[in-house]
């Protein structure tokens, strides 16, 4: 199955813009100022990650360079989920896991940058 990066992308955008604002309006008061930075960065990565997708749809179109979004998305969901979860009064143990996220983000720049370096321009 092909999927639709630039579709994928743009939906977790707006998933990212609703995230921002719901810990800027719903939780200012409720989390701790550590975990608020927590949802913070998970926002900010969350949202360029987003973009990346889109820029990333626009590239692969013609490619056959799925693996860097799949890296962007799988990252994406670990590394801010993380973050979102530990922000919520999850378990801190999630904090171990949220460099593998970070990793797969870096993969996904990585592959990316790859596959744009086979171009002929």
């Amino acid at each position: 199955m092909k999927l639709n990066w630039i579709s994928i992308g743009a939906a977790l955008g707006a998933l990212a813009v609703v995230l921002g604002a719901f810990g800027a309006h719903a939780l200012k008061d409720r989390l701790t100022p550590e975990e608020l930075e927590w949802w913070k960065t998970g926002v900010l990565y969350h949202m360029i990650h987003a973009i990346a997708l889109v820029a990333f749809g626009l590239f692969a179109r013609e490619r056959n360079a799925g693996i860097a979004g799949k890296c962007f998305l799988a990252g994406t969901a670990i590394f801010s989920g993380t973050l979102y979860g530990m922000a919520l009064g999850g378990p801190r143990w999630l904090g171990a896991v949220t460099p593998i996220g970070g990793v797969l983000l870096i993969v996904g720049w990585l592959a990316f940058a790859v596959a744009a370096r086979r171009l002929k321009v």
